[in-house]
């Protein structure tokens, strides 16, 4: 990548920064992704795919197969703490997982495809709403438009603070954990705190429920077994000292690497909060929210982005455990061949979803040239950043 096509993929990231938006509202981003990705003259752009969904197409105009690379659109819900010239304009709002940078990377791809098509099959770059609720990829996939762009072969990839700046790690198999948000509210009957016999309280089900839920899955390594319950709040009645509550919530993420795992966690969980609400009086009702299955990656697609970065001279080592935070991903690996790899952003930056996180601009080059190398791998030609 010469220094003035970085510099130029260095700006953009700063803008698409500067304006967030979180899942599901992504509409300004897309507008503004799609109209970047015109100057590339695809011979195809799809919008509106699965809510704020993009996807660009170039065809080489022979018969091959066709490879996708997928990025994210949606910002998060977290206010931003920097210093940048170009820090969030958009309150409460921040790109703090790095889509802007991934975004950013695909357009650089984007503009080496517009000046030089692979010689067979083509590519549709992916530009996914709502990877942050773990809708998007579902709703993606699940749109009339998508068969018009269905994959042969999958790419994305992640920024991965801890790891050394510019390495990238791969996983074999698993990548990311299956999880889910456990909401449970409890219903009971209120009453006055003179009296709270007359009433039905969930507080002595509150008590025991987070204790039990929490040692339900202890973490450890992460194998086939591996489940960790995590509880994120909980609310009991009302903020006054007149009334006895008749009311709590308890929300509770559960994860595992494999989702048959995922399906014994649920029932498990199920039938604990049942036995403790039935023993106590109360009504429940459980719902799940957030919802990511597991995301494997498969063994043709893991050796093209080994192979790929082998030829850009990028480290990288192979591993045989998952990352324990999701991805929505996983479900582009429902149709194609798929893999996503990590890429260091340093052994001290601040971790995602911090609000002092921000994507490192010198990953953009080594991005972007693996996921042309990896459209080499299986469509040959030379594609240039």
């Amino acid at each position: 990548m010469t220094p003035e096509t970085l510099a130029r993929l260095t700006s953009l990231r700063h803008k698409l920064h500067q304006s967030p938006e979180i899942s599901g509202e992504e509409k300004n981003t897309a507008a503004q992704i799609a109209e970047l990705l015109e100057q590339h003259s695809p011979d195809r752009i799809l919008k509106d795919i699965g809510g704020h969904g993009i996807a660009a197409v170039f065809d080489s105009g022979q018969a091959g197969p066709t490879v996708g690379i997928r990025c994210e659109l949606d910002g998060l819900p977290i206010q931003e703490i920097s210093d940048a010239p170009y820090v969030s304009r958009i309150p409460g709002k921040g790109h703090l997982c790095g889509h802007d940078g991934h975004m950013t990377m695909v357009l650089g791809v984007a503009e080496a495809l517009g000046k030089s098509r692979p010689p067979n099959g083509k590519v549709v770059l992916i530009f996914q709403p709502a990877e942050e609720t773990g809708q998007g990829a579902i709703a993606y996939r699940a749109d009339p438009k998508f068969a018009e762009i269905a994959s042969d072969y999958m790419f994305s990839l992640h920024n991965l603070p801890g790891l050394d700046l510019g390495e990238v790690e791969l996983c074999q198999g698993p990548a990311n954990c299956a999880s889910r948000g456990m909401r449970i509210v409890l219903k009971g009957k209120t009453s006055h705190a003179a009296a709270p016999q007359d009433g039905v309280s969930p507080a002595g089900a509150l008590s025991q429920l987070i204790p039990v839920l929490a040692d339900l899955g202890k973490g450890g390594a992460l194998d086939a077994d591996f489940a960790l319950t995590t509880v994120t709040h909980a609310s009991l009645g009302e903020a006054t000292f007149g009334i006895a509550p008749g009311h709590a919530e308890l929300w509770v993420t559960l994860r595992t690497v494999f989702d048959n795992r995922m399906s014994r966690l649920i029932q498990d969980a199920e039938n604990l909060v049942q036995s403790v609400a039935k023993s106590e009086g109360l009504a429940v009702d459980i719902t799940y929210e957030d919802i990511f299955e597991a995301c494997t990656n498969n063994a043709d697609a893991t050796e093209v982005l080994a192979q790929a970065c082998a030829t850009q001279s990028v480290p990288y080592q192979l591993v045989l455990e998952p990352q324990r935070f999701s991805e929505d991903f996983g479900q582009f690996g429902k149709g194609a061949k798929s893999a996503m790899f990590w890429l260091g952003s340093g052994k001290d930056h601040p971790q995602l979803h911090n609000p002092d996180y921000d994507f490192p601009d010198a990953l953009i080059p080594i991005g972007t040239g693996i996921f042309l190398s990896a459209i080499e791998q299986v469509l040959g030609g030379d594609l240039r950043a």
